[in-house]
């Protein structure tokens, strides 16, 4: 099976080169599942039910999210819908929306870091649990992990080898040169990168994110304009025993 997990999408750039440039990529690579982190598709932080709208109709089929899944409140009663949008599934219990979801004999898992991000749940034990909880669960498990340290990322993936399919780092929109299938199987990338503006600052408008660093003072940011850039992998997993044979790197840029 054929997996494409598509970077952080940054604001209206993002959405465009996703709607550009998708169907060709399924096209070409024979693509069978397609996911794509949402959380910041609304003007570069958040996700709205419009924009949430778009990446589907571009041909997204799981979204994902992370932080800034709460920025706007009409989003929150579609994540109890039967939209197929996660917000991180170590949130603490009681907080609204799923972490996880089946979806055409694949399990996709959103997980949250906690070093320089905030006080969640840990990561580790929650997906220990949701493995021992959810008994007939498919061979494929792919885990999206939107954290923010390195090391957390490369821990959880070397943790969980084995035993998902695949652990994708997301949220530092920097896409990293280390894809790769580790010892037990498992395809892993420290982070995916972002689809949205080359010219920016991890897809704001540069300017005021200098300013920001300047002045030390808070800035309102905006998502940046111009060339904009789809950064993905295509993860392909062998159906029986869901592990990984292989994981590409995939970038391509628009005007």
């Amino acid at each position: 099976m054929k997996i494409l997990a598509i970077g952080d999408v940054i604001g209206k750039p993002g959405r465009l080169a996703l709607t550009r440039l998708l169907p060709s990529l399924k096209q070409e690579y024979g693509v069978n599942l397609t996911i794509a982190n949402a959380e910041n598709s609304a003007g570069g932080i958040g996700v709205t039910p419009d924009t949430a709208a778009d990446l589907l109709s571009a041909g997204a089929d799981i979204l994902t999210t992370g932080n800034h899944v709460w920025a706007y409140k009409e989003m929150l009663p579609l994540l109890d819908s039967d939209m197929p949008i996660l917000r991180p599934y170590n949130y603490p219990p009681g907080v609204g929306g799923r972490g996880y979801i089946i979806f055409n004999d694949v399990m996709v898992v959103n997980l949250i870091g906690r070093t320089f991000m905030s006080n969640y749940d840990c990561p580790f034990r929650t997906m220990d649990a949701l493995l021992e909880k959810v008994k007939e669960k498919p061979p494929i498990i792919i885990v999206d992990f939107h954290a923010e340290a390195t090391s957390e990322k490369v821990a959880l993936g070397r943790y969980f080898d084995g035993r998902v399919s695949a652990v994708l780092g997301t949220h530092t929109h920097v896409g990293t040169i280390d894809t790769s299938i580790l010892t037990g199987g498992t395809a892993y990338v420290t982070d995916i990168g972002m689809t949205g503006p080359i010219d920016s600052v991890i897809g704001d408008e540069p300017e005021m994110v200098i300013k920001r660093f300047l002045t030390m003072l808070p800035h309102r940011l905006s998502a940046g304009k111009g060339r904009t850039v789809l950064n993905a992998v295509i993860v392909d997993v062998d159906n029986q025993s869901g592990k990984a044979i292989g994981i590409e790197r995939i970038q391509r840029e628009i005007e």
